[in-house]
């Protein structure tokens, strides 16, 4: 697992190191996507989410941030960070195969989804968190 952890953490630093250029604060998109699967999909989903999530960043320059998280009070709740280096980035992210094959193989295993877009308070220190959780999972 911390394996993993870092294979997908690796992967978000160099999307934002290949999109540092691009990237300017006041043109981010950052959403919240608030998700709920029905139970018996659950395993499904999670290695659908799983898996564009590790393709996005690793493909896309302009996906800064695609990560999957699962509440513990409720496996059947799913929250993924998303950021992008701008409304371009991500209305070219919603366009691409992948995301495509995750939207229509998912559709019928998703009971509700919210999509929350966020202002990021301290946009400077993105490029901070991300080494800093590369420096943590080193030690």
């Amino acid at each position: 697992m911390k394996k993993n952890i870092l294979i997908i953490l690796s992967l978000m630093i160099a999307s934002l190191h290949l999109s540092a250029q691009v990237v300017n604060a006041d043109k981010m998109l950052i959403r919240i996507s608030e998700i709920e699967v029905y139970a018996q999909y659950l395993d499904e989903y999670l290695q659908y989410a799983r898996t564009v999530g590790i393709t996005s960043v690793s493909q896309e320059p302009g996906v800064v941030c695609i990560y999957s998280m699962q509440l513990e009070r409720d496996s059947c709740q799913i929250r993924i960070l998303e950021i992008y280096a701008s409304d371009e980035a991500y209305k070219h992210h919603i366009q691409t195969a992948h995301f495509q094959k995750y939207k229509t193989e998912t559709l019928h295993m998703v009971k509700s989804l919210d999509l929350v877009d966020m202002n990021a308070l301290a946009p400077e220190t993105m490029s901070q968190i991300f080494k800093k959780m590369v420096q943590a999972n080193d030690k």
